[in-house]
C-alpha cells in the first residue's frame, strides 16, 4: 500500500524537534551539526532570533494578499536586491524551480520583443542542475531525473562543462542565450573558473545573446559574496536565486537588467504566492544581515578555516577522499568510498552533509557556524570516515 505522504525521497530514520543556529535535535534528545543546512537554505541557521522576531511580527499582521495589490515588504526587498546587485528589476516566486521558468522565459521573451521570435535555444552544461519542473529538467537533461517523465521540452542544447569552444560552435541563428551555474551544487561542486565566465559573456556579446546564471544554491553569501559571479567580474543580464535567500522560508526571485525585462509586462509572468508579505519580509531581513558590514568577510575568514581543516581530513584518509575543491562555505569532498557510505556514517557520529553528483559529499553549513563548530564537524567527519574505510564495497545505499 503507497503511503499517505508520496514515497518520492529517500528519507534517513532521523525526524528533528527543534533547531539551534548550526545545530538540529532529534526527537530523542541528541544534538546532531548541521551541516547541510537544509540544502544551503538554512544560511542563518536555525531560529536566527532576527528571523524569528521578523516572522512574529509579520505573522501578527498580514500573510497573503496575492498580487493584485501592492506588497510593502516586497518592494523593499525588491529595492534592496536591485540596490546591491547588477539588476534593474526583480520577480518574486516561491522556489529555486520557479525562479529559473521566470528566467527561461524572460529571455526567450526578450528575443520575441526584439523582433528575433525564432530565437529560442538556450545552451546549458553536463552536469547542470536547474530544478524538478518540465522546463527545468528539460534544461538539465539529467537522464537519472527525466527518465520516465518524457518528452522533455525541445529548445535546449548541453554541452560539456568549461569547454567555450563547444558552446561556440553550438550558437546558431537559433539561439537566445547560455544558462550557467557560476558554482554547480547538485553536479559536484563544480566551479566555474573566471576565463570561462569571460568567455560566456564575450560570445553573448558578439552573438546578441542574454547570459542567464543560477545562483539557486551558491548565492546569497554562500560563496563568500553576496552571489558568486561577483568573485569573476562577470555580470549576467538574468539571475535566478532561492534556497538561503530566505532563510529557511520559501521564496525565489528572479533578477534582470532593464533590457532583458523590457518583454515582460502586464500579464507575461505571475505567481499566486510568490513574494507575499511574510516571505518578503523575512527575505528583507536576510539580505540585511547578510550585506552588513563585515559579515562576508567573516564568511570567507570561515571558509578558509574550513577549508585548510578539510584538507588535513583529506590527507589523514586518502583511502577515503580524493580532495576537497568549491568555494566559501560551498565544499565538497571527492569521495573514493561511495557518498553515501559516508552519509550514513555521519548519522551514527551526529554530522549531517549532503550527496551530489559525482560522488561528492557537500558540505554547505550555515554561513553563522563558529570556529568551534567547524572543528566539531571535521572531527565527526573524521569519525565518519573511520566507519566509512570499513565498509564493504556493497554496503552504499542509494542516493536520494
Amino acid at each position: 500500500m503507497i503511503p499517505t505522504i508520496l514515497p518520492s525521497y529517500a528519507r534517513a530514520p532521523l525526524s528533528f524537534a527543534k533547531g539551534e543556529g548550526s545545530w538540529l535535535i532529534e526527537d530523542d534528545g541528541r544534538r546532531f551539526l548541521d551541516l547541510g543546512a537544509g540544502i544551503a537554505v538554512n544560511s542563518l541557521g536555525h531560529a536566527h532570533p532576527k528571523l524569528v522576531a521578523v516572522v512574529h511580527e509579520q505573522a501578527t499582521k498580514l500573510w497573503h494578499t496575492s498580487n493584485l495589490y501592492n506588497i510593502p515588504s516586497q518592494q523593499a526587498l525588491a529595492d534592496k536586491l536591485v540596490e546591491h546587485t547588477f539588476a534593474d528589476t526583480v520577480f518574486f516566486a516561491n522556489s529555486g524551480t520557479e525562479a529559473v521558468e521566470c528566467m527561461i522565459k524572460m529571455a526567450r521573451k526578450y528575443q520575441s520583443h526584439i523582433g528575433q521570435p525564432e530565437r529560442t535555444k538556450i545552451i546549458t552544461f553536463d552536469d547542470s542542475f536547474h530544478g524538478r519542473t518540465i522546463g527545468a529538467l528539460s534544461a538539465a537533461r539529467n537522464t537519472a531525473m527525466t527518465d520516465g517523465f518524457g518528452p522533455m521540452l525541445e529548445g535546449f542544447a548541453k554541452v560539456p562543462r568549461d569547454d567555450l569552444a563547444a558552446v561556440e560552435a553550438q550558437i546558431d541563428g537559433q539561439t537566445a542565450a547560455i544558462l550557467v551555474e557560476p558554482v554547480q551544487g547538485e553536479g559536484g561542486i563544480n566551479v566555474a573558473d573566471d576565463p570561462f565566465l569571460k568567455g560566456l559573456r564575450a560570445l553573448c556579446e558578439h552573438n546578441g545573446l542574454l547570459l542567464l546564471m543560477d545562483e539557486v544554491q551558491c548565492g546569497n553569501g554562500r560563496t563568500g559574496r553576496l552571489y558568486a559571479h561577483e568573485w569573476s567580474g562577470v555580470t549576467p543580464d538574468i539571475m535566478a536565486t532561492a534556497k538561503g535567500l530566505g532563510g529557511g522560508f520559501p521564496i525565489g526571485a528572479c533578477l534582470a537588467t532593464e533590457r532583458a525585462a523590457s518583454g515582460m509586462g502586464p500579464g507575461s509572468h505571475g505567481s499566486t504566492f510568490g513574494g507575499n508579505p511574510l516571505a518578503c519580509a523575512v527575505a528583507c531581513a536576510v539580505i540585511d544581515t547578510i550585506t552588513a558590514p563585515g559579515f562576508l568577510d567573516e564568511v570567507n575568514r570561515k571558509a578558509g578555516l574550513f577549508r585548510q581543516k578539510l584538507e588535513g581530513l583529506v590527507a589523514s584518509h586518502p583511502d577515503v577522499f580524493t580532495t576537497v575543491r568549491g568555494q566559501g562555505l560551498m565544499l565538497g569532498l571527492v569521495c573514493k568510498v561511495p557518498v553515501m557510505d559516508l552519509v550514513n556514517a555521519g548519522y551514527d557520529a551526529q554530522v549531517l552533509s549532503v550527496p551530489a553528483a559525482n560522488n561528492v559529499l557537500r558540505l554547505i553549513p550555515p554561513l553563522t557556524i563558529s570556529e568551534d563548530e567547524i572543528a566539531q564537524g571535521v572531527a565527526r567527519l573524521d569519525k565518519a570516515a573511520n566507519a566509512a574505510a570499513l565498509q564493504p564495497p556493497s554496503s552504499a545505499k542509494e542516493q536520494p
